[in-house]
């Protein structure tokens, strides 16, 4: 089991990672019935296209003797109706001014963030824009 989720009523829930037992809660969005105090379950999935490109980025830099420490990533999720769900995730990656890092080590990080294991699960239907900005 990877993680136990518990509805809270009110459309919250509390998901439990078994391993290391983090928490993470969820509310529904405030234009599906929701509060939106928390990440709602699509902010999920989009945050985790975003956190699984820069983590396997920083698997392959470190094989590559690259350290992208302070990247940052801001991560926007475009809904579209009938039916209701994820239309477009927006990445864009900026990366620590000084970097110093040459076109092909570019080519081979984006390739890898382009083909991380979320991207490969999301459905073809799902526009993707993703931004590298070195």
């Amino acid at each position: 089991m990877t993680s136990q989720i518990i509805y809270k009523g009110e459309l919250r829930t509390v998901a439990t990672h078994i391993q290391s037992g983090t928490a993470i809660e969820t509310d529904a969005p405030t234009d599906n019935q929701g509060k939106g105090e928390r990440f709602s379950p699509t902010d999920l999935v989009a945050a985790a296209l975003g956190t699984c490109m820069i983590t396997t980025m920083g698997i392959k830099a470190r094989t590559m003797n690259i350290d992208l420490t302070g990247t940052t990533l801001d991560v926007t999720k475009v809904m579209v109706s009938d039916p209701r769900r994820i239309g477009k995730i927006i990445v864009h990656m900026f990366f620590p001014k000084g970097l110093a890092i040459d076109e092909k080590q570019k080519e081979i990080l984006e390739k890898t963030a382009r083909t991380c294991p979320v991207e490969r699960t999301l459905h073809p239907d799902v526009e993707l824009d993703m931004q590298f900005n070195w």
